[in-house]
């Protein structure tokens, strides 16, 4: 699967890898690596790099978007998946270079264009971050 033909995201902000699995209408696991040569461990922090959290609830939710898309047939030039909510966000353990960052989301609810997720970030098998996300379709603007 190319994932770049799901998100509109790009380097630096393409966040996952690889799809791991994906079953249409329920869940999806994903993977991001974590290099070194990620741009923000220039400033977060020089001296000891850690992966922002904010970018382990960025990758849940690019996952999210990739399985609705994936679910759902859409005309993907005309509409966008944005990342609306967020509750209930923990994060565990410090992610770092060299990791590999398996992210897993569920579905939990669909009403119209507005959907929660359950996911999480685990390396190595241990929970770094979880959260439950709300995604929502919602048209392009061509301006």
């Amino acid at each position: 699967m190319n994932i770049q033909n799901y998100l509109p995201h790009r380097y630096p902000f393409l966040l996952i890898d690889k799809i791991i699995d994906i079953k249409k209408g329920e869940m999806i696991t994903a993977q991001k690596n974590v290099s070194n040569n990620e741009p923000f461990f220039q400033g977060h922090f020089p001296e000891y790099p850690v992966f922002p959290g904010v970018l382990l609830l960025e990758a849940m939710a690019q996952a999210t978007a990739i399985l609705d898309f994936q679910s759902n047939d859409r005309d993907m030039s005309k509409q966008l998946y944005y990342f609306v909510g967020i509750d209930n966000a923990r994060f565990k353990k410090q992610v770092v270079p060299g990791d590999i960052i398996v992210i897993s989301a569920k579905l939990v609810q669909s009403k119209s264009e507005v959907h929660k997720f359950s996911a999480d970030c685990k390396v190595e098998g241990e929970v770094v971050c979880k959260a439950d996300l709300i995604g929502a379709i919602r048209p392009k603007n061509d301006t």
